[in-house]
C-alpha cells in the first residue's frame, strides 16, 4: 500500500452556522438529506471533510458536495461514502482505502484525509 493523497481542512462553525441562516437553500447544496439534522459543530465537520476529500484528490473540477458523505455506524468512527466524480477520480488513483478523522474544539472544525492505494 501506498499513499496517493492527503488532505485537511478546517471551518469555522460560527462562521458556517450564519451562512447557512442567511442562504438556507446553502443546507440542500452542502449535505445529503441524511446529514442536514445534524448538529452545526458536525455539519461543519463534514464541510471540513467534503473540503479535505477534494483537495485529497487533486482537486477534481467537477466534484459535486453530494459526491461526498460522512456517516458513522453504531457510533463507530467517521466513514467516507463516495459517489460520483470523487469515486471516478478515487478509482482512477488506485484508492483502495480512504482514511478520515474529524475533530472540532474552541469553534473550529478539522478534517483530515488519506487516501491509500489498494
Amino acid at each position: 500500500m501506498s499513499i496517493v493523497g492527503i488532505g485537511v481542512d478546517v471551518v469555522d462553525v460560527a462562521r458556517l452556522g450564519e451562512r447557512l441562516t442567511r442562504v438556507p437553500r446553502l443546507a440542500e447544496r452542502l449535505f445529503v438529506p441524511a446529514e442536514r439534522a445534524l448538529p452545526l459543530r458536525s455539519l461543519a465537520a463534514r464541510v471540513a471533510a467534503k473540503e479535505a476529500v477534494g483537495k485529497a484528490l487533486g482537486t477534481p473540477g467537477d466534484l459535486s458536495w453530494h459526491d461526498v458523505e460522512v456517516t458513522r455506524h453504531d457510533g463507530g468512527p467517521p466513514v467516507l461514502v463516495v459517489r460520483g466524480a470523487a469515486a471516478q477520480r478515487g478509482q482512477a488513483l488506485g484508492v483502495g482505502t480512504w482514511h478520515l478523522s474529524l475533530s472540532h474544539d474552541a469553534g473550529i472544525a478539522t478534517a483530515f484525509v488519506v487516501l491509500e492505494t489498494a
